[in-house]
């Protein structure tokens, strides 16, 4: 069995609805959060989540930002992208956000899945960059107490795999941040108690998406960084 995992889109419906264009129908989708921020459409990527009802949609740090306003410890562009979101967003799209928690854990196929938007330490803000030592791995594992864990937060694809286990974050559809201006996405396959993780990455307008941003009112910034992929 197969499950797309997604994360960050970030009110880019660009980048969501050519990803979403590559899942096979069918296929469940885990979304670890940030649905909104950055990007220039906020209602229109919710409602796009939302539609495709995922098995599993997590609060991220910027969806907490947008529904209760807190930006501490967010750059100024940042900051400024929730403040914009907010007078946009509509009541609807903000209950559902507020409804999300920002962890789960499941069962899939007989095995353990712990889905967190940062970590299992701090599922709203710890961010888990790859390389990170052997200790630090088995402490995620020691807190989630499952098979496999999935994250977000980063924009950087990365995938461990000790021992059977695996720690992998699908990367960012909607702000990818490793150089690679592509969408990020994952797919997770469980079978017979083994599992395995890859990852995948979609071609869509970006010029489109950074344009948006820019008309929006949004800084230009947010739009050029998309053409890099920082």
């Amino acid at each position: 069995m197969r499950y797309a995992v997604i994360s960050d889109i970030h009110s880019n419906l660009d980048a969501l609805q050519a990803v979403t264009n590559e899942i096979p129908k069918a296929t469940p989708i885990l979304c670890l959060g940030d649905i909104v921020g950055y990007g220039s459409q906020p209602n229109e990527v919710v409602e796009t989540v939302r539609g495709l009802k995922p098995l599993v949609v997590l609060m991220g740090n910027h969806d907490y930002a947008v529904v209760t306003g807190d930006v501490q410890g967010f750059s100024a562009h940042a900051a400024t992208a929730i403040a914009w979101t907010r007078k946009h967003i509509t009541a609807t799209n903000v209950q559902y956000l507020a409804s999300l928690s920002s962890k789960a854990y499941i069962e899939l196929e007989n095995t353990s899945v712990a889905l967190c938007h940062g970590s299992p330490r701090d599922p709203l803000f710890e961010y888990i960059y790859p390389g990170i030592s052997d200790d630090e791995v088995e402490s995620l594992f020691a807190v989630a107490k499952c098979k496999v864990v999935l994250l977000g937060h980063t924009h950087i694809p990365a995938r461990l795999s000790p021992r059977g286990r695996i720690i992998a974050n699908p990367g960012s559809v909607g702000q990818p941040r490793d150089g690679n201006p592509n969408a990020s996405m994952g797919f997770l396959s469980l079978s017979g108690g083994e599992c395995d993780f890859t990852h995948s990455r979609v071609k869509y307008d970006v010029e489109s998406a950074a344009l948006k941003i820019k008309h929006s009112g949004l800084p230009i910034f947010l739009g050029d960084r998309l053409r890099e992929g920082y």
